[in-house]
């Protein structure tokens, strides 16, 4: 009860404070390339339940036509404003309305398609006992995900690589969640989009050490 209380709290605050630069990032969007503003996908969330992501739109709009479900390095569907959205963690902002909704915590699992949760393994299904969150420390390891999938098999490389470490260092978080835990990840969440970058993986990997998935994190 006080996670999701004070899920609530910042989630609200956070649109109050930044509704400015949402309103910018919009008309931004808007004005870079036709199409919604927001990019709406089905994912899985806690106990299986179905929920719509929000997300600003960062490719174009019959993005699903022109190629894989997975971004790519480099993917030529992803708009000017999108890339810099996507550099700064920008496009993750409406989430914060996932958040008060009650779909989605600031800090959990991320949540995935339902097409990948078919792939879980049985006991890898224990991360779905909790919300999935706008960060963590998967979301923190693979901050930079395009990277590993290059190449016209980037999907069967999500599945067979990205996937399976993203589940090892889910479950890890499950098995050792607490306020103090979530605290630090949005600490370090707020290290990685400042650009420090060498501290964060620093500090990621010792996390990742403290909570028993230092080789997922190192296999990645």
């Amino acid at each position: 009860m006080l996670k999701r209380a004070c899920d609530v709290a910042v989630a609200a605050a956070g649109l109050a404070l930044l509704a400015p630069l949402l309103a910018c990032i919009a008309l931004a969007i808007r004005r870079d390339t036709r199409g919604p503003i927001f990019f709406r996908a089905t994912r899985i969330g806690m106990a299986g339940r179905t929920f719509t992501m929000l997300k600003f739109r960062t490719m174009v709009a019959d993005a699903a036509a022109r190629g894989p479900r997975i971004t790519t390095a480099d993917d030529p569907r992803v708009t000017r404003v999108g890339r810099l959205l996507r550099r700064a963690r920008l496009d993750e902002l409406p989430q914060l309305i996932n958040v008060l909704r009650g779909e989605m915590s600031l800090v959990g699992p991320r949540p995935e398609a339902p097409d990948f949760v078919a792939l879980y393994p049985p006991e890898a299904r224990a991360v779905l006992r909790v919300r999935p969150g706008i960060t963590g420390l998967a979301q923190l390891v693979f901050r930079d995900e395009s990277r590993y999938l290059l190449g016209e098999d980037a999907e069967e490389r999500y599945v067979q690589r990205v996937l399976p470490a993203k589940l090892r260092i889910d479950l890890a978080y499950v098995e050792h969640a607490s306020a103090a835990l979530d605290l630090w990840l949005v600490l370090l969440t707020a290290l990685a989009v400042a650009g420090a970058d060498g501290l964060a993986n620093r500090l990621v990997g010792a996390t990742a050490l403290r909570v028993g998935c230092a080789e997922a994190v190192l296999g990645a």
